[in-house]
């Protein structure tokens, strides 16, 4: 089982929240201001569509380190839809940018190795049950 997240709302800042994970600090979240926010850190859905990004990311630097590849690095863009959503729709497009690899065999590879990180599986294959208590 892993650590808890705690996520605190934050005194005098309307829906600005600070979370804490494992340690780490100055991570926060927010609302824009459209609803009523400061706009001052990623929103809910940000954090949701940055997880696939950076999953994306690390599986095919893994993979790219595994094979001796010539991944220099990899830049990825999440670009969202979300004007369905109350309709069960939220769409997601991702565009994978790899720097230093030139092969198109390589390259072909390497996108396909992003379809299979572990996050991408979650949002797309798995049952994810939720259960909230109060204290």
């Amino acid at each position: 089982m892993h650590k808890p997240i705690t996520v605190i709302s934050e005194r005098n800042r309307v829906f600005r929240q600070r979370v804490e994970v494992d340690g780490l600090e100055d991570l926060y979240a927010d609302v824009p201001p459209v609803v009523g926010g400061d706009g001052s850190a990623p929103d809910p859905h940000d954090y949701f569509d940055i997880a696939l990004g950076t999953c994306k990311a690390i599986t095919v630097q893994m993979y790219a380190k595994r094979k001796q590849w010539p991944l220099e690095g990899i830049t990825v863009t999440v670009q969202r839809d979300d004007s369905q959503e109350a309709k069960g729709v939220y769409k997601l497009a991702v565009t994978l940018a790899f720097h230093g690899i030139d092969d198109p065999e390589q390259r072909a590879r390497l996108e396909d190795i992003s379809h299979r990180c572990p996050i991408q599986r979650l949002m797309t294959q798995s049952t994810v049950d939720i259960t909230t208590s109060t204290e």
